[in-house]
């Protein structure tokens, strides 16, 4: 008995610790977040409604839809971050756990228990991510917006909720979770086991931010082929009524065939300006409120 609630409360440590991270991540990075997705839709910089680069899409949306405009689609995210990071740390405990009993090496363990939560937490997050994309690629003013709720049951009305509704481009986004976590909880535990701990808490902290970072950083160049699919696939298609982008794999191909290797690559400098400094804010949240957490609970 004393087992099964010493179990329970190690899972909730990392389940609280895991949504903390989420939250206080997403609050501080999602403007990135708006700019990365507009510039992974578009299709063409000649189009005269097209962002040249990061720096005139930041512009332009707050020009036009005012600095609310950069929290677009945050809703979804924050209903997601909760269980989404909660699933992402503390299955990735449980399935190092598993590894570790299965005397795979310590090295792969990380990188093969980042995988599976990577692609645990892709069933999880889907849907918001769907709803999220559509709100995000909308460029009227925060007020002509659709609520969130709204957004969703019109989702749903309109196309259900299977592969081609409220859960498209569900390949994708696996793909895009799993690969990232890969990286970066393989690169993160390894290099910090790697790397010895120092005795100054400021530069502990440093060194923990600066591994974190590289690894969020990593693990976004490896994931961005499949970020680029999700989004076209999620968002608007180029010919309203017809389905250009449907599944992962051909949508890369067609993405690549149509206008280069370099597409694939849109929107990789937001998502490096967010994740390289998000994914470090969220192991060094993870680890300290979990640490807290042990002596408090």
């Amino acid at each position: 008995m004393s087992s099964n609630v010493s179990l329970l409360r190690e899972t909730s440590r990392q389940v609280v610790a895991g949504a903390s991270a989420g939250l206080v991540e997403i609050c501080l990075m999602h403007p990135l977040d708006v700019v990365k997705t507009r510039l992974q839709v578009q299709r063409s910089v000649t189009d005269p409604q097209s962002y040249k680069s990061v720096g005139d899409c930041f512009r332009t949306v707050f020009r036009t839809e005012g600095f609310l405009g950069f929290y677009k689609g945050i809703v979804p995210p924050i209903l997601a971050e909760t269980p989404k990071r909660a699933v992402k740390f503390s299955t990735f405990e449980q399935y190092k756990k598993l590894l570790e009993y299965m005397s795979l090496s310590p090295g792969l363990t990380f990188a093969v228990a980042g995988f599976g939560s990577g692609l645990t937490e892709a069933i999880v997050v889907n849907p918001f991510e769907v709803v999220k994309v559509g709100l995000q690629v909308n460029r009227n003013t925060f007020t002509e917006h659709p609520s969130t709720f709204a957004y969703a049951r019109q989702i749903i009305k309109k196309e259900g909720l299977g592969l081609r509704g409220l859960n498209k481009g569900f390949t994708a986004t696996l793909g895009r979770h799993g690969i990232f976590n890969l990286v970066y909880f393989g690169f993160y535990h390894n290099v910090k086991n790697i790397i010895p701990a120092s005795k100054d808490p400021t530069l502990e902290v440093l060194r923990k931010f600066g591994i974190g970072f590289v690894s969020g950083t990593m693990g976004s160049v490896f994931n961005i082929p499949f970020d680029v699919a999700k989004s076209r696939i999620q968002g608007p298609q180029p010919v309203p009524g017809e389905i250009k982008y449907r599944s992962c794999l051909k949508t890369i191909l067609t993405v690549y065939r149509e206008e280069g290797i370099l597409a694939l690559y849109k929107g990789l400098l937001p998502k490096v300006m967010r994740l390289g400094p998000g994914g470090a804010v969220m192991l060094l949240v993870y680890e300290h409120v979990y640490s807290w957490l042990q002596e408090k609970w």
